[in-house]
């Protein structure tokens, strides 16, 4: 599966997720997250048989470290973003959206019924994302994410018919 995305001046594509990925990853993480997955955490989940991923990467350059990526897993039916990010220094360019699209498209060739997520509510760039994708808010869970100096804030559950 091969998708791409032309955003300024720079061209970026979608490919599976590797295992030799998962250093690269973990990095990509942890300029997102607080609480950062290790490679092995990245490792262990997907070592589990419903779960996929996709990395985005600059075009010729598909050796080079990942840009972004997402990962997902799927069962009876039903699927959920387990992660998603992006380079600091690639947002803003399409890449959030290449790798929601190329999920939407492997959940569509798996015949799945729903997607998932959960989004801190403060970040409007995802929350945003997510509503023109046909995302809609299902539910909240209060003081989810734990940001700088303890600030907590909610995460909202997003949902999505996919038949």
């Amino acid at each position: 599966m091969r998708f791409s995305l032309l955003g300024r001046r720079r061209e970026f594509v979608v490919r599976p997720l590797e295992p030799g990925d998962l250093h690269a990853l973990a990095a990509l993480h942890e300029e997102g997250f607080a609480r950062p997955w290790s490679d092995g955490e990245l490792a262990a989940l997907l070592d589990q048989p419903p779960v996929f991923g996709f990395v985005a990467v600059l075009v010729g350059r598909a050796r080079a470290a990942p840009v972004g990526f997402v990962l997902a897993r799927l069962a009876a039916g039903e699927a959920e973003i387990l992660t998603i990010a992006v380079a600091r220094a690639c947002r803003g360019l399409g890449i959030g959206r290449l790798l929601m699209d190329a999920v939407l498209r492997h959940l569509h060739e798996q015949r799945a019924e729903a997607l998932f997520l959960e989004v801190d509510e403060t970040n409007k760039a995802a929350v945003a994302l997510y509503r023109r994708l046909g995302f809609r808010e299902v539910g909240r869970r209060p003081d989810y994410y734990l940001h700088a100096a303890r600030r907590r804030s909610a995460a909202l559950v997003m949902r999505r018919d996919l038949r």
